[in-house]
């Protein structure tokens, strides 16, 4: 029997595990994810694991945070977002008022109306236009057509169009869900764009890799449900693997602890994602995945993300508290690690006048997308003095411009900071010991420095180290809390009481009473740090934390033990009396029954379904069939046919490297 290949390239670590479907785990490496250059750190993970490769390999599979991650810090590239039909107040409202950056807009004439009959012509010639004054500034085009759900024809034009007139890649908002609500849909559409340069850059270096170690085998991706796509598929719609990290922790999660109801917590880098297992299946959100306060319309699991991990930026606070996140940092104990001179110059630092900006460098994070000469000028100027290494933050050149101009290089996540991190203050007191620990000693003396109580380095640690259990105990409670009563905000009025139970002995601030909260059920704890935080995490919440075999690399074992599931959808509307409308992804077709309507909707949307399988990599296929008529009852007892969903759901395992492509 084959084996099969996880990787999982998180903000920190990429991991990598081989897998025996009967065996199980046979063996797991983590390495550094390199963002300069990706393929280093899978290829890393890939070295460690060569010795134990006694067989061929059937499947590789793949998960990742990178998508996550980008929205949760605020990363993308400048985007071309086309806006067919659409009223122009749309950018002034929610949801893409808060999305836009500094992506290019263009809004032309056309679109549908909500029985898919068209509202105006497409104006082509104003979309050739668009394209031609934005395709050299942006990475990517989305396309958003007006009830494109209902009639997704103006943006199937558009789409081919640009693909005619230049090299982006483009996508479609009818590709991505079939909801109604328009601006989320534009929304989705511009993320799903935003992620392809990134997901591609990923998934090409895996490629290469196992091209490299003459590894034949199918590569699939983890999506945000838990399921497997083909990876071509992915790169056209990487907005399906948001929260792709996060479900293959879950699927993990689950085959490794074999604990049906539990929270699962997973704590990478960057994020600390939180699910809810109910009856050993992670709980869907039905809505859309909300990532980085952006609510798409990804089906995926309800997992919250919460920008905070072992490399979280420690923030402090005006009352000489401490927060940490929501954004990554490179530890310093790290970066000297990789940059030995690092040491030299935080004792430097030290041994001068205390400035706010001690303990913090720049540096690059990963190449550029676009040509240097597309920056505005004071970007290409930051992005210049960076070529040589990390730079002290206090040696770049200040100033509202520059200011400005660096946060944009750190929004695109082409930057990135060093500075004092939880990973540091586990290095500090003894609970890590990966990197350099001079390094962190010497950042937790300079923060020791701008508290200004007098504190020690590894009293400074302890410090962080409680806010991590702090925050994470909270994380936990919104996550419980809003299972109980969606969107209600149930934590804040009684704050103070909340705070009080999740306090340690010495955060303790009455001794007149004890407040306690508990959990329900126990927590299992995964990814790098779980060990070092969640058995405090449980003790504060009531419970009990469990740490899996393997639990370090649990991503890596849910990307590959998953199975394929694509579903196809049709609605089925009447624009009047005796006509039965069937609004398909591809087309619109008229009958004179409904029973006509929903037997072509069928067999049109099994051939879908299965194809959307085959193509994403599935063999074994299985099809399940839903039909839901809305009828209501009208004057006199009269049964009214409202409107019809039906869907197909083609299921499968993956392709292994020895089983022939199924047309």
């Amino acid at each position: 029997m084959s084996l099969r290949l996880g990787f999982d390239t998180g903000g920190t670590y990429t991991d990598a595990v081989l897998f025996d479907p009967v065996a199980g785990v046979v063996a797991s490496a983590k390495a550094l994810t390199t963002r300069h250059d990706l393929a280093i750190g899978l290829g890393g993970a890939l070295a460690a694991l060569k010795p134990r490769i006694d067989r061929p390999i059937g499947l590789v599979s793949l998960s990742t945070t990178l998508a996550t991650n980008a929205l949760v810090e605020g990363h993308g590239q400048p985007i071309g977002l086309i806006l067919i039909g659409y009223p122009a107040s749309v950018l002034d409202g929610p949801p893409l008022q808060g999305a836009l950056a500094e992506d290019r807009v263009a809004m032309i004439g056309g679109g549908h109306d909500p029985l898919g009959d068209e509202q105006r012509p497409l104006d082509l010639a104003a979309a050739e236009a668009a394209i031609a004054m934005h395709a050299g500034a942006v990475a990517a085009f989305a396309v958003s057509g007006y009830f494109s759900v209902r009639n997704p024809a103006h943006e199937i034009a558009v789409r081919d169009l640009i693909r005619r007139r230049c090299d982006r890649p483009v996508s479609c908002g009818h590709e991505l869900s079939a909801q109604l609500d328009a601006p989320r849909r534009a929304l989705t559409a511009l993320l799903n764009a935003r992620l392809i340069p990134q997901l591609k850059q990923l998934i090409e270096a895996v490629q290469a890799l196992l091209a490299n170690s003459a590894i034949d085998a199918p590569l699939m991706v983890v999506k945000g449900d838990g399921s497997l796509i083909g990876a071509s598929v992915a790169m056209e719609c990487p907005v399906e693997t948001i929260l792709s990290g996060p479900a293959a922790s879950v699927v993990g999660a689950r085959h490794l602890a074999g604990v049906d109801d539990v929270f699962v917590a997973d704590m990478g880098g960057t994020t600390t994602d939180i699910a809810v297992l109910r009856d050993g299946r992670p709980v869907l959100n039905r809505d859309g995945a909300i990532v980085g306060g952006f609510r798409t319309m990804v089906e995926a699991i309800e997992v919250p993300s919460f920008g905070l991990g072992g490399d979280s930026e420690v923030h402090l606070r005006n009352d000489g508290g401490l927060r940490l996140g929501p954004r990554r940092v490179v530890p310093l104990s790290l970066l000297a690690t990789l940059h030995p001179d690092i040491v030299a110059r935080l004792a430097g630092q030290l041994a001068g006048d205390a400035a706010t900006a001690d303990g913090q460098f720049l540096l690059r994070q990963r190449p550029l997308d676009l040509p240097a000469a597309t920056l505005p000028e004071a970007q290409r100027r930051l992005w210049e003095a960076l070529a040589g290494g990390p730079v002290p933050a206090s040696a770049l050149p200040g100033g509202y411009a520059n200011d400005r101009a660096l946060a944009r290089l750190i929004d695109r996540g082409l930057v990135i900071r060093a500075a004092m991190t939880p990973s540091d203050a586990a290095h500090v007191v003894g609970r890590q010991a990966d990197w350099c620990r001079e390094a962190a000693r010497l950042g937790g003396m300079l923060l020791a420095r701008q508290l200004g109580v007098g504190l020690t380095a590894e009293a400074v640690a302890e410090r962080i180290i409680e806010q991590v259990i702090r925050q994470s105990a909270e994380a936990l409670l919104d996550t419980a809390f809003g299972r109980w009563r969606p969107g209600e905000a149930v934590i804040e009025p009684g704050r103070p009481l909340i705070d009080e139970a999740i306090a340690g002995p010495e955060g303790r601030t009455t001794d007149l009473f004890t407040m306690a909260i508990a959990l329900a059920g126990p927590i299992v704890a995964i990814g790098a740090p779980a060990g070092t935080y969640y058995p405090a995490v449980a003790d504060r919440l009531g419970t009990i934390s469990v740490v899996p075999p393997f639990a370090e690399v649990c991503n890596a074992v849910g990307a590959v033990v998953g199975g394929i599931v694509r579903t196809a959808q049709a609605l089925i509307t009447t624009p009047e009396e005796g006509r039965y409308r069937v609004h398909l992804p591809s087309q619109v077709s008229d009958f004179v029954s409904l029973e006509a309507a929903a037997a072509f909707a069928l067999v049109t949307l099994r051939r879908f379904a299965e194809a959307q399988a085959r193509q994403a990599g599935a063999v074994d296929l299985q099809l399940k069939e839903e039909r839901r008529d809305k009828i209501v009852k009208g004057a006199g007892g009269l049964a009214m046919f409202i409107e019809s969903r039906v869907a197909v759901t083609a299921l499968g395992r993956p392709r292994l490297a020895a089983e022939p492509i199924v047309a």
